[in-house]
Parts: C-alpha cells; sequence; structure tokens
C-alpha cells in the first residue's frame, strides 16, 4: 500500500507536512535562524517514538480495563554532539499507584513491540530524486 505525505515551504525555516486533511508544522530555533514556532523534525521523530509507546500501553490497559490516571510516559536521550547521532532513548513508563504488579512486565513488553521501533531496527530502503 502506498501512501503520500506532502511537504510544503510556508517561509522562513519552516517546513510542513501536509498527513491527510492534517498539518504537522515543524520550524527551526530561533538560534538556527528560526522563530522556534513549531518543533524540529528531530524532535518530531522522537515525539513519534514515545507516542507510539503510550499509544501501545494505552491500548495494553483499555483491554483490560486498568484505569490510566496518573499514567505518563517519559523519554528522555543522549545525543553524541560531535556526530549529531542520537546513542540512546530511555523510555519510562510511570504507572498508576493501582496498576497491577502482575501487569508489569507484559506492559513493557508491549510497549516494546512499537512499530517505529521496527522500523529503525529494520530501515527501510530510501529512495531519494529530484527534477
Amino acid at each position: 500500500m502506498k501512501k503520500t505525505i506532502e511537504v510544503c515551504f510556508p517561509g522562513g525555516k519552516r517546513v510542513d507536512a501536509r498527513i491527510e486533511h492534517m498539518i504537522v508544522p515543524t520550524d527551526q530555533p530561533v538560534e538556527n535562524g528560526g522563530t522556534g514556532t513549531a518543533p524540529e523534525p528531530f524532535q518530531l521523530f522522537l515525539a513519534s517514538i514515545a507516542t507510539c509507546a503510550g499509544i501501545y500501553a494505552l491500548e495494553f490497559c483499555r483491554v483490560r480495563e486498568i484505569p490510566t490516571e496518573g499514567m505518563a510516559l517519559t523519554l528522555t536521550y543522549e545525543m553524541d554532539e560531535k556526530n549529531q547521532v542520537c546513542e540512546r532513548l530511555n523510555i519510562h513508563l510511570k504507572l498508576p499507584a493501582s496498576f497491577p504488579e502482575n501487569y508489569r512486565k507484559a506492559v513493557v513488553r508491549v510497549m516494546d513491540l512499537c512499530s517505529i521501533k521496527r522500523n529503525i531496527l529494520e530501515p527501510p530502503e530510501f529512495v531519494i530524486t529530484a527534477s
């Protein structure tokens, strides 16, 4: 199945993506010549990983009717500043006090199934052209 994301350049260092009827804005920080009005593309990449893990955790709880009030997820990352690459991602799910102990390992295993993570571990072929 082939899908398309269209990108436009609305001015300055803004680069926006249209996904169906939604616009995902990006910008660069002021120190890089942008206006800082939207996340940088790399920040969206990291946010997609965090939210993917989050949706897996949320669905795990929903299916089992486990309350999610007080649940929170944090992604921290370590950068190799010299090479400008991410060296480590840490995803931590803060569970509600009422979360059943017997499901703690299972919810972590479920978050590990995130489709974005799978695509990083088995990356797609990149074909880049211009006309």
